[in-house]
């Protein structure tokens, strides 16, 4: 089993502290969620383990080489990443989209194949966006975007998927779709997410942030907690366990307290 190894990661954007010390191993082969709040710097996190941003301070290593050190074609056919926004500047189409998943197996100017158009049809039919293989990336509502990009990563076929907000957009029916489906592929996941009962269904370790730093790692029965979601995000809740000894959260305003 890989592992990736964060050591005293530190990130600053001018004079703001973004990242304070962040320490921690993320096994590559379980369901891992990130948690906090808005502006804990999940995102950030994350962004540094797909090497949107470059290490400052500390180490990010997968068995004990640094992620800056992997070349990019070959950490482009380990680790797929779905991040939160898709602006797209060209008028592509979805299978287009899904197509480019195959570029980190492919020399300069080399032609798909039909394995690769036929990995990307059953793509979009597991994200169920088979039938808009030919319309228009752009013309699509954001929760089309999200399954679309979701089709490519699989494409891509990577034994790690870091994914930030991947439920954005979604209505509940495709939240749980998408999710299902991450863990049925029986690979690494490191997930920014916000819904605590999801994360709670779905994920086999669960990290909790707050303001740049890393309160607690364990299960969910262990960190979804009421002193928890107290601490963590300021708010009242009660915390049950369905048959399985899942935590279920059920929020409480000053009505109903």
């Amino acid at each position: 089993m890989k592992t990736i190894h964060i050591e005293n990661l530190k990130f600053r954007i001018d004079a703001k502290e973004i990242l304070h010390g962040i320490t921690a191993d993320l096994p590559t082969d379980r369901f891992v969620a990130l948690l906090g709040p808005n502006g804990c710097g999940k995102s950030t996190l994350l962004k540094h383990l797909y090497r949107v941003h470059a290490v400052q301070e500390g180490r990010v290593t997968m068995d004990d080489t640094p992620l800056a050190d992997i070349p990019l074609r070959a950490a482009a056919q380990e680790i797929g990443v779905m991040g939160q926004f898709h602006a797209v500047d060209f008028d592509f189409s979805v299978e287009e989209i899904a197509l480019m998943g195959r570029a980190p197996y492919k020399e300069s100017f080399e032609d798909d194949t039909e394995e690769d158009y036929a990995l990307v049809r059953a793509a979009l039919e597991r994200v169920g966006m088979a039938d808009a293989a030919a319309r228009s990336f752009n013309e699509l509502s954001g929760g089309e975007q999200q399954r679309v990009m979701l089709a490519r990563v699989l494409v891509q076929e990577p034994q790690l998927l870091i994914l930030d907000e991947p439920t954005n957009h979604l209505d509940i029916k495709y939240q749980l779709h998408i999710l299902e489906l991450v863990k049925s592929l029986n690979i690494g996941v490191i997930a920014a997410l916000h819904d605590l009962n999801l994360a709670a269904m779905y994920a086999d370790l669960i990290v909790v942030m707050k303001a740049g730093r890393i309160e607690r790692i364990g299960t969910p029965s262990e960190i979804i907690t009421e002193e928890m979601l107290a601490h963590i995000y300021g708010v009242n809740a009660n915390v049950t366990y369905d048959a399985a000894g899942l935590p279920l959260v059920d929020y409480r305003t000053e009505q109903t307290q």
